[in-house]
């Protein structure tokens, strides 16, 4: 066993003062917009490795990239890399359009004075598809304040019910890069993480619902028109669900939904073939970062691994958290203080994975419990933080409309986010039992 050595965990404060501190005064000094996500997160990590290889002088540099090579070479973080490139590329394929299809689908269906339950609905069934929360709020919160303008709802109202259920299907989908992650970070099949986040994420999504309906029961308002949709759209993204539900590899299930995609979009006339590949690589591209900041995480926690910082930090764990049970909470804790430093939960999940894996075979936590909680509690978090991309999307989309709204007014509205948080509390402390499947002390 390492010997314990808090000084390794200096690369993280590292981290956190400069992209945390940095943001802060970008965001609300300097009053930059979005501002918080002008700060290079790569750089921030770079800065991080160098203060890591600048420790332990025991070890020789080439011994310390040897100690990076190992850890960024771990089978899961490669299995990690390899599904958000794919994932990019169907998402690619699908596109705006097919979401714009779904959306306005559920949305024919309902009478116009629960528009803005559909909405919930509506915003759940898209980020589960799509697998991504910014994506889902940029798409759907036009049509919220839409529904706002025809209707006696407020703006915030609608706007805090898509954010709600975006970070529903943030949590829940089996492309989002939260569930890849985690469930990579801890070794478990996405079906049995999907399954154990069921029993947290849809209490809080019917409670949610059922608040949503008592608000809309005196609401007054006109019939709100819907704009056409290609009901074919919609089948990549069933195709999806329904695949990763069932239990299918995931990388099959992905094929399946960008093989489908490429022939709808084509059939439909949606998109040319080279528009196609094209729109595949920007797909792709577009997770470029999120695979460099899993490599640059993985490289740093080897080495404060190597140093003794992982030991350090779960023997005050055991001190604070005693218990099965606590230590559940404990892992969701260490996530929630990641997401509120960096302000972007895959990276608080990417960043809290090492330390989250050997709290669970302290504790006896089943890998796909400790990615369901990974997931779920830095959803909570990201789905409240004012400074988060979710909000700062939803309040930029809003204003672009003509209808300026501060993250404040926005809060007492995300219904989801606090009762998720509350449904994890409940299932932790009250309705949890050891899995006979537990993992190896």
């Amino acid at each position: 066993m390492k010997k314990n050595n808090a000084k390794a965990l200096l690369p993280i404060l590292v981290f956190l003062l400069m992209y945390l501190g940095l943001g802060l005064i970008f965001e609300y000094v300097l009053k930059i917009s979005m501002g918080f996500y002008n700060i290079p997160i790569v750089i921030a990590f770079l800065v991080a490795i160098l203060v890591a290889c600048l420790q332990n002088r025991a070890l020789s540099f080439n011994e310390k990239l040897e100690v990076m090579g190992k850890g960024v070479g771990d089978k899961n973080i490669i299995t990690m890399l390899l599904i958000f490139l794919v994932a990019g590329a169907f998402v690619g394929v699908v596109g705006r359009s097919s979401a714009e299809s779904v959306a306005y689908f559920m949305l024919s269906f309902i009478p116009g004075r629960y528009a803005v339950a559909v909405l919930f609905v509506v915003a759940c069934f898209v980020s589960t598809a799509m697998g991504t929360s910014v994506g889902t709020i940029t798409l759907l919160t036009p049509i919220a304040v839409s529904v706002a303008q025809v209707s006696g709802f407020s703006v915030p109202l609608c706007v805090g019910t898509i954010m709600g259920g975006a970070m529903f299907g943030d949590n829940l989908s089996f492309i989002s890069d939260t569930t890849i992650a985690a469930c990579n970070g801890q070794g478990c099949e996405m079906k049995d993480k999907f399954r154990e986040n069921l029993g947290i994420a849809v209490p809080a999504a019917l409670v949610t619902l059922v608040i949503i309906l008592f608000l809309s029961f005196n609401a007054d308002i006109k019939p709100m028109p819907v704009r056409p949709y290609n009901l074919l759209q919609i089948l990549p993204y069933m195709l999806v669900l329904i695949g990763g539900i069932i239990g299918i590899n995931v990388f099959v299930v992905l094929l399946i939904g960008i093989v489908s995609g490429s022939v709808i979009m084509l059939a439909t006339g949606q998109t040319a073939a080279v528009e196609l590949l094209a729109n595949m690589g920007s797909g792709s591209a577009g997770m470029f970062e999120t695979c460099i900041v899993a490599i640059l995480v993985a490289a740093m926690c080897a080495l404060i691994r190597e140093y003794g910082g992982f030991e350090a930090l779960l023997s005050f764990i055991r001190r604070i958290f005693k218990g099965r049970k606590a230590g559940q909470l404990g892992m969701g804790m260490l996530v929630g203080v990641m997401d509120i430093a960096t302000a972007n939960n895959t990276v608080a999940i990417v960043m809290a994975n090492p330390i989250a894996k050997e709290m669970g075979e302290e504790y006896g936590i089943t890998p796909r419990k400790a990615a369901s909680i990974l997931d779920t509690f830095s959803c909570v978090f990201q789905g409240v933080i004012p400074y988060g991309a979710q909000m700062l999307v939803a309040i930029s989309a809003a204003a672009s409309l003509g209808f300026p709204i501060s993250a404040f007014k926005i809060m007492p509205y995300l219904f989801y986010p606090y009762l998720l948080l509350l449904s994890s509390l409940l299932y932790i402390f009250v309705l949890d039992k050891r899995d006979s499947k537990a993992c190896k002390q």
